[in-house]
């Protein structure tokens, strides 16, 4: 196969990845609109001049529910179709054609690395036109940025997740793992508000972490380096533990 040819085909494969995922209801609705539902829900219920910290709380939440977006599509989406593709498979059937093995993976990780782009794109667009949330254009970038790239942790995840070939269990396992990381993380409501051992654990959530990076970006904070670290660190975890699982089904 030319290189202009395989170049062709890896394109049409993440082409691909992306209408077969955007078609899918139930991703829209996790990732797109619940978000969006949430963000309006809770900023009229708390009222735009509440502030956590010195943040306005319509700007800080809108950096959650951005989180949010990225957090679900990695583990409502990806993470499914790991595993239900493994279990039908669709691997073993790549096996056959001229493309090597990497495009595969790399077809899901720019297809999802898109996807969580544009939620950060949608998210920014509700808060600033809807909501009047009112940023630098540096603080938007640096707060796009941080989300965008520290999302790449919950597709360690959801790797790790889809690694498991029960299709039906992972879609209730990578729910628990949404909701319970989402809540844990502080997503929903701030950390200040719960008490000092939910606070101890929600710092060690990937959750927590991914958002710190946008609230501090929002409050014009430094970057926390530590919560980058253990960012980078949750990354290596997954991508070790999947790995390792995934040689071993192939080695049976």
């Amino acid at each position: 196969m030319s290189q202009s040819t395989s170049m062709k085909a890896r394109l049409a494969q993440c082409k691909a990845e992306l209408l077969r995922t955007v078609r899918n209801r139930r991703f829209v609705i996790f990732s797109f609109i619940m978000p969006v539902v949430f963000y309006f829900i809770f900023t009229n219920t708390v009222g735009d001049n509440v502030q956590v910290g010195n943040v306005d709380w319509k700007a800080y939440y809108l950096m959650s529910m951005t989180v949010y977006g990225v957090v679900g599509a990695s583990l409502t989406s990806y993470a499914q179709r790991l595993s239900r593709e493994r279990s039908q498979g669709w691997l073993s059937l790549l096996k056959i054609t001229p493309l090597p093995s990497w495009s595969y993976v790399l077809s899901k990780v720019l297809s999802q690395a898109v996807i969580n782009l544009a939620i950060i794109i949608v998210m920014f667009v509700v808060g600033g036109v809807f909501k009047d949330v009112n940023l630098s254009a540096s603080t938007w970038i640096a707060c796009g940025l941080f989300i965008f790239i520290g999302g790449f942790s919950f597709m360690g995840l959801g790797t790790l997740i889809g690694s498991i070939k029960n299709a039906d269990f992972v879609q209730v396992l990578s729910m628990i793992c949404y909701m319970g990381l989402s809540i844990l993380g502080g997503l929903w409501f701030p950390t200040d508000t719960m008490s000092s051992t939910m606070k101890t654990i929600a710092h060690l959530t990937p959750t927590y972490r991914l958002g710190q990076g946008a609230w501090d970006a929002v409050a014009g904070v430094s970057i926390n380096w530590t919560g980058v670290g253990i960012l980078v660190a949750y990354v290596v975890v997954f991508l070790a533990i999947s790995s390792y699982i995934m040689k071993k089904q192939e080695a049976v």
